[in-house]
């Protein structure tokens, strides 16, 4: 059972902040989304927590951001991009941040790949790049105590690029 004050990972609105934990008239977790442009108080059954995980710790946190240059992209496809973006979206929703920082990796790639043959990626490459970032970046700001600027700074120190100035 989480605590009052825990960070942990709702499947549909990422990173949430427990505020309370009611008994009565319902056993819920109420929670509160730490991104978002209109962050509202949601009420979660803890009969159903196993749906819920906690955020990385800041040595995880600090770890995956050292291995970014090692780690693989995802070799999944699909002949239909609305299946494609149904698999990875699923992955975002119930998988780990090393998950969503393995889409964001692998999406990049595939937009880059798609570029350099002078085409123009598919809009579900940039929605799912979008989610997959805003996720991890939002998961790894908090275990990390800092912001998400910093931890993108973090990453282009991992690949050994200068920092950007967006």
């Amino acid at each position: 059972m989480y605590s009052v004050g825990e960070y942990i990972v709702h499947p549909g609105q990422g990173v949430c902040k427990v505020e309370a934990v009611e008994k009565e008239p319902a056993s819920v977790y109420k929670l509160m989304p730490v991104c978002g442009r209109n962050p509202m108080l949601i009420s979660f059954p803890i009969s159903n927590e196993d749906r819920l995980r906690p955020i990385l710790s800041h040595d995880e946190a600090v770890s995956l951001i050292e291995h970014y240059p090692s780690m693989g992209v995802d070799e999944f496809t699909d002949k239909s991009n609305a299946l494609e973006e149904e698999h990875f979206k699923s992955q975002i929703k119930r998988g780990t941040c090393r998950d969503s920082v393995r889409i964001v990796k692998t999406f990049i790639s595939r937009i880059d790949e798609v570029k350099a043959r002078n085409k123009k990626p598919p809009v579900v490459y940039e929605r799912i790049l979008k989610q997959a970032r805003e996720r991890s970046l939002s998961e790894l700001a908090v275990a990390l105590h800092t912001s998400e600027d910093e931890v993108v700074r973090r990453f282009e120190g991992s690949l050994g690029e200068a920092p950007s100035e967006n």
